[in-house]
């Protein structure tokens, strides 16, 4: 995956989403709501709803705003009626598109989502047809012009918490763990006091896809952009290769 710089993407995101700082904190609201109903209010015994705090660090959101988000989904775990649903497909050129989404309708979020398809000249496939595409795991993006030590300790701190890789970008250092133990790795990093751009587990395309048709890569921005618009969307995973 070199070439691709992560960390200039996720500044490109969180241009956007400060942008639309409501939304995220609403989307994030929503993960921790799920969260805390299917394993409770305890981050520490809670692996998903470690994972949901960890991604609402990264995106800025205030201590104590997670801190009410936890109190208040503890209080009302009973009325949380949201369900996580994935749609797999195809955007102009093959490119791959993975949507995942937290609903409480499932129609209006699946015609949503067809919708934002086939606006941009693209199709819904069946379950499976893209994800063998792509690799689950565990990032954690750190800034370089925010971390003041040593590559190399970085890396034996990240190895030895249990990370399966490590790469130096231009402007950034990144980890990839297993899904199980993303949260061992980012909460040593954390206690090491190391600032983390993203933190999250993603899901990372095996290979990328360039489009070469001007056509083609407005259509695919039509779709990413109606899919960024849906409150129900939670993130959506291509191989294009911007």
């Amino acid at each position: 995956m070199s070439g691709h710089s992560k960390f200039a993407n996720i500044k490109h995101k969180k241009e956007k989403n400060d942008a639309a700082k409501g939304k995220i904190f609403t989307i994030i609201g929503r993960e921790i709501a799920v969260a805390v109903k299917e394993g409770g209010p305890d981050v520490n015994n809670n692996f998903r709803l470690a994972a949901v705090v960890a991604k609402a660090k990264a995106n800025n959101m205030p201590n104590d705003t997670i801190e009410r988000g936890i109190k208040k989904a503890a209080g009302d775990a009973g009325s949380v009626n949201y369900e996580y649903v994935t749609y797999e497909g195809y955007g102009p050129g093959g490119i791959a598109v993975i949507v995942d989404a937290l609903t409480d309708n499932k129609n209006r979020t699946a015609a949503n989502v067809r919708s934002a398809f086939t606006k941009g000249k693209g199709s819904i496939g069946t379950q499976g047809c893209v994800s063998f595409m792509f690799d689950k795991k565990g990032q954690i993006i750190i800034d370089r012009e925010a971390y003041d030590g040593d590559g190399d300790e970085l890396m034996m701190m990240a190895l030895d918490a249990g990370a399966e890789d490590f790469s130096e970008e231009e402007d950034s250092f990144e980890i990839l763990t297993d899904p199980d133990t993303f949260e061992t790795v980012r909460a040593a990093l954390e206690e090491a006091g190391i600032a983390m751009a993203s933190a999250e587990v993603t899901m990372l395309p095996q290979n990328y896809v360039a489009l070469t048709d001007e056509n083609d890569v407005k259509n695919l921005q039509r779709t990413l952009d109606l899919l960024d618009e849906d409150d129900d969307v939670q993130a959506v995973y291509t191989n294009w290769d911007e």
